[in-house]
């Protein structure tokens, strides 16, 4: 069992009288009848949602290491009202013996105490971190939102200046010497959207390649190698025949060789 070496102990019978005695303190008559009714101490701090360090004080009536005692009056109260005791006896007897120990008026002004504030008891340091991790990590999670939000709208904007630029071409279109434009075939390709091309002829050299919308004639020699990323965008005639891609066109895409 526990014992308070500063307590008086009572005698004849393990339970406390209904009052406090003539020197008995409110902390230690308190404990005595938690200890009769055989509860813990950790189980009556959890009941009033108090911190064990806070209990003890209480118990062993230091009045130096607790809040002011306006609160010190609150605890007292409540920890009465838990064991069913009179609070009132508790708070009288407690004002009397309360300068005695701080050297204070027990209705003394915060700004004047030298007593710690409740917020310095161990254990609110780990709730603060628990609510700045809880603020932190939600912070980090609407950042995260937000770029994805950004990126979404960077990524639709793209697409649709890519939609809306049709005339845009990049198209590379390689020059050919006179004999070979005179003597070459010649390639016409009509475009209903832009798309990317690569047509090179049987000499090896590159006629076009890139993203091309409008017209495009070419000279060179015959057979081509042709490349269209989007055959159903395109329409193909060689030396004025028209040409049709269906044949070539795997999953929208024709690559080919042509020849006259």
């Amino acid at each position: 069992m526990e014992i308070n070496p500063n307590s008086q102990q009572p005698t004849g019978s393990s339970l406390p009288t209904s009052a406090l005695g003539n020197v008995q303190r409110p902390g230690e008559y308190l404990r005595q009848i938690r200890i009769a009714k055989k509860l813990e101490l950790e189980h009556v701090a959890d009941a009033l949602k108090m911190p064990v360090k806070t209990l003890t004080a209480l118990e062993s009536d230091d009045y130096k290491v607790l809040p002011e005692a306006t609160f010190i009056k609150g605890y007292y109260r409540s920890y009465a009202k838990y064991l069913n005791a009179d609070a009132s006896i508790i708070i009288q007897r407690f004002d009397e013996i309360y300068a005695n120990d701080t050297g204070l008026l027990p209705n003394h002004a915060l700004t004047n105490s030298p007593i710690k504030i409740m917020g310095k008891l161990p254990g609110s340091n780990s709730e603060r971190n628990r609510k700045w991790l809880k603020r932190s990590v939600l912070i980090v999670l609407v950042l995260v939102i937000l770029g994805l939000i950004f990126t979404a709208i960077q990524n639709w904007s793209s697409k649709k200046n890519d939609a809306t630029a049709p005339a845009a071409s990049n198209v590379e279109i390689l020059p050919m010497g006179n004999a070979s434009a005179a003597s070459g075939d010649q390639l016409v390709l009509n475009f209903t959207r832009p798309t990317s091309i690569h047509i090179v002829d049987s000499t090896g050299k590159v006629l076009a390649t890139g993203r091309q919308a409008s017209t495009l004639e070419l000279s060179g020699q015959s057979p081509f190698q042709i490349r269209l990323d989007d055959a159903s965008a395109v329409s193909l005639s060689l030396n004025q025949e028209q040409i049709s891609l269906s044949p070539y066109t795997v999953n929208g895409k024709a690559e080919f060789r042509l020849s006259r």
